[in-house]
């Protein structure tokens, strides 16, 4: 990125758009959606990224993401967040998903959430996978910002399936847009 960064400013790098891939792009329909999926994952990259900006039904709901159609209790997260000025932090484990994000504050109905997230060493199968997020919205000035980190801890296995989704009725209204990376290695 700072390589593209530095060569888009003419100070004598040549910019690299090859280190990021696009491997899929899901935007929500008429009526929103319960559930976004990235299903038949490549094994050819290092590492994957998912940006998204979303819609939210409704505030206080939770979104959520899976690996390969695991709903055991085999997912972890951590979460650090601020919102005005307040921060907070919580946790869980054993969990049947890992944590995208909630959406607490009155505006998120009409203030997109926006996030991005690197899914590390995705198509090992000697170790268990991690994720990081940064995600945040304005909330029509009320925002909030999260750092989300997830752990999957299931048997060792290639990601070759990703589904983001909303827990308890919550939904990505129409237009929300999310993509799908692969992250060349060295």
């Amino acid at each position: 990125m700072l390589n593209i960064i530095a060569g888009s400013l003419s100070v004598g790098v040549t910019p690299s758009t090859s280190s990021y891939e696009s491997i899929a792009t899901v935007t929500v329909g008429a009526g929103g959606t319960g559930t976004v999926s990235f299903t038949s994952i490549p094994s050819t990259y290092t590492h994957l990224q998912i940006r998204g900006l979303f819609g939210a039904n409704s505030s206080g709901q939770a979104y959520s993401i899976n690996f390969n159609s695991d709903t055991g209790s085999s997912y972890s997260y951590h979460y650090l967040a601020g919102q005005g000025s307040s921060a907070f932090t919580g946790a869980s484990t054993s969990r049947t998903f890992t944590l995208l994000t909630d959406t607490s504050g009155s505006g998120v109905t009409t203030s997109p959430t926006a996030f991005v997230m690197d899914l590390l060493d995705y198509r090992s199968t000697s170790k268990n996978k991690t994720m990081r997020t940064l995600i945040g919205n304005d909330a029509n000035g009320s925002g909030q910002i999260y750092l989300v980190s997830g752990l999957w801890f299931a048997t060792p296995a290639a990601i070759t399936s990703i589904s983001l989704g909303g827990l308890s009725g919550a939904t990505f209204t129409q237009y929300s847009s999310f993509a799908l990376y692969g992250i060349k290695g060295a």
